[in-house]
């Protein structure tokens, strides 16, 4: 009983880190395809303000899944951390070049250290989301098994690849609707349908690539399959296909806030639809919730620094969320974003 309520733990927790990390990778991914340094100026400048004050705090959500996991599902490290090695590694790269690039990129002197600096950023917030979800699609389609070797073997299909494809639609959805509710905040309209935009493009994607994502199910992850068009997990998936529709009508509406109320509700059901799906497998169908959870008494102490946790550090999160999206971090207007000639690549 106790593992399947940390299982639920760590399955909330990879939805947090999905959504409020995948909102970061998304501005990444629009800031790679912002275009040169005339054209891209004005979106980079409202990325850079967007993220500035709450980029880092996203990483305590991946730090809260990988804890969980080595202390409360030990098994289920040791086999995902040898089966996709590759893939994780590259993810990690990804994660520490792109800390780097945002950091340095502004107060760089020279034209070459900021291009280069911005384009670690932007290339490493593509491939760490997509190398991220090729390592959950690994998961889900049962390839992470204890005689998986450490090759391509484990996540070179077309499941795997489709998740990590994806993983990026998401974080490119979340990123694109973010930015245009900043836009709208900061007064540039101009800004406001250019991510509108790219929202509805976003949104597009994931719809197709969902719906091929699930046919392909069909034969490479037939457990995920049955549990996504049955029961709980169906339940969830109609909730993202809702969700989906409705996010697309604010975004034609301009309206900000709900709108990120609604692509979040997007992204949190199909994450919690993929975790019902597996039930009870944490990896179909090959290791249960109870044979890859660690001792009770481990489990229980888990339990309870969780809820330490959650009583400590959840609301002051939530106090930084609800404080930038007010606009009470930073007083930034549409003529700041036109002065911005500093950032020239």
């Amino acid at each position: 009983m106790i593992a399947d309520v940390i299982a639920v733990v760590l399955l909330l927790a990879v939805t947090a880190y999905v959504c409020a990390g995948g909102t970061d990778y998304g501005a990444g991914f629009w800031d790679l395809l912002a275009g040169g340094a005339r054209r891209g100026r004005r979106p980079r400048w409202l990325i850079d303000h967007a993220m500035a004050p709450v980029w880092e705090v996203n990483n305590v959500w991946l730090i809260f899944v990988l804890v969980i996991l080595w202390t409360g599902f030990p098994v289920l490290f040791e086999r995902l951390f040898l089966a996709m090695w590759l893939p994780l590694a590259l993810a990690a790269v990804g994660i520490v070049l792109r800390g780097a690039g945002f950091a340095l990129r502004k107060p760089a002197q020279r034209l070459a250290g900021r291009r280069l600096y911005g384009a670690m950023f932007a290339v490493s917030s593509l491939l760490t989301p997509f190398f991220l979800g090729v390592a959950a699609g690994g998961v889900a389609s049962g390839r992470v098994t204890a005689h998986a070797s450490p090759s391509v073997d484990a996540w070179a299909h077309p499941f795997p690849v489709l998740f990590g494809l994806l993983a990026v639609a998401a974080t490119a959805l979340l990123g694109a609707v973010f930015l245009a509710a900043d836009a709208r905040r900061f007064d540039a309209p101009d800004l406001d349908a250019y991510f509108r935009r790219r929202a509805l493009a976003a949104l597009g994607a994931v719809a197709v690539l969902a719906v091929v994502t699930l046919v392909v199910a069909h034969d490479d992850a037939a457990h995920v399959w049955h549990g996504l068009t049955h029961g709980v997990g169906l339940f969830f998936a109609v909730v993202a296909a809702v969700s989906t529709l409705v996010t697309a009508w604010l975004v034609l509406r301009t309206s900000g806030a709900w709108s990120r109320v609604s692509v979040v509700a997007v992204v949190a059901s199909a994450v919690i639809a993929w975790g019902m799906a597996q039930r009870p497998y944490l990896v179909p169908t090959s290791l249960t919730v109870a044979d890859g959870a660690g001792a009770d008494t481990t489990l229980r102490w888990l339990g309870l620094v969780t809820l330490v946790a959650l009583v400590v550090v959840l609301p002051a999160v939530a106090v930084l969320y609800w404080l930038d999206t007010h606009g009470e971090l930073e007083s930034l207007t549409d003529a700041d974003l036109r002065a911005g000639t500093g950032d020239e690549r």
